[in-house]
């Protein structure tokens, strides 16, 4: 199943996006339930959400741990 999660999973409180994907909370959570048209309305607003997304996440990131853990275990 396609999927806009970049494992930055972080909500920006002021605008209720993902600041990774830029689903809200409801459409990460009914992800799996969606139809693809579904999925396919939702990844539509995606870029502009992206856009309206001021803030980066203060804490590190799922993905950023990830790819530094990869760099220690090498």
């Amino acid at each position: 199943m396609e999927s806009p999660c970049i494992l930055v999973c972080s909500i920006d409180m002021k605008t209720g996006y993902c600041f990774g994907c830029g689903r809200t909370r409801d459409e990460i959570s009914e992800w799996i339930a969606m139809t693809p048209e579904q999925r396919r309305a939702v990844m539509a607003l995606l870029p502009a959400r992206l856009e309206s997304v001021e803030r980066r996440p203060r804490r590190e990131t799922r993905r950023a741990r990830m790819a530094r853990e990869r760099g220690i275990a090498e």
